[in-house]
């Protein structure tokens, strides 16, 4: 069974790589930005309270969006295995996160590192030409990523959990790259 969560900068292509990966391996991607999305959508209590924080302007709590997960890794879907993408963002995500799989049951998981520099990250994100994706707006979404969610890094490097990816390639070679990694 393949459990993975996928860290990485802004831009170094998580998702992309996440949606290919997960589609290889038949397994569910679940980010928690389309979770959450998709519980707004659907009007469910989880969602609706986070309506509650995203009308105002706010950030969803940490224990919404650790409700999210939970809920959605307790589906028959995840049985066999899942990538996360965005989830944990801080540490004391990653131990809620270490705690609920003893729980259900879904403990081995690994955690795949997007590694690539600043400059090829800021790069790719002004390619995409999205009205918020600025130089400055990229520099400052790189230093909170590398204050909140850089630390999990050595986390689970430190539980020996962690496989770097080389995110500075092309996407069909970290495509290859990550494929080769898992299946090993």
């Amino acid at each position: 069974m393949t459990r993975l969560i996928f860290l990485g900068p802004p831009g170094a292509g998580k998702g992309t790589q996440a949606k290919k990966l997960a589609e290889f391996l038949h397994i569910p991607h679940i980010s928690t930005g389309d979770i959450l999305r998709q519980a707004i959508k659907d009007q469910t209590p989880l969602g609706l309270k986070a309506q509650v924080y995203m009308d105002k302007g706010e950030l969803v709590t940490d224990q919404l969006v650790e409700d999210l997960v939970k809920e959605r890794l307790n589906q028959a879907d995840t049985q066999n295995g899942w990538i996360l993408d965005g989830f944990p963002r801080k540490v004391t995500q990653a131990a809620f996160l270490e705690e609920l799989l003893t729980t259900i049951g879904q403990g081995g998981e690994k955690v795949v590192n997007l590694d690539a520099p600043d400059e090829t990250v800021i790069s790719r994100l002004l390619g995409r030409g999205r009205k918020d994706d600025s130089e400055d707006v990229i520099r400052h979404r790189l230093e909170v990523y590398r204050e909140e969610t850089a630390p999990l890094i050595d986390y689970y490097g430190d539980h020996h959990k962690l496989l770097t990816v080389n995110g500075n390639q092309s996407p069909e070679e970290v495509t290859t790259e990550l494929q080769n990694l898992i299946a090993a």
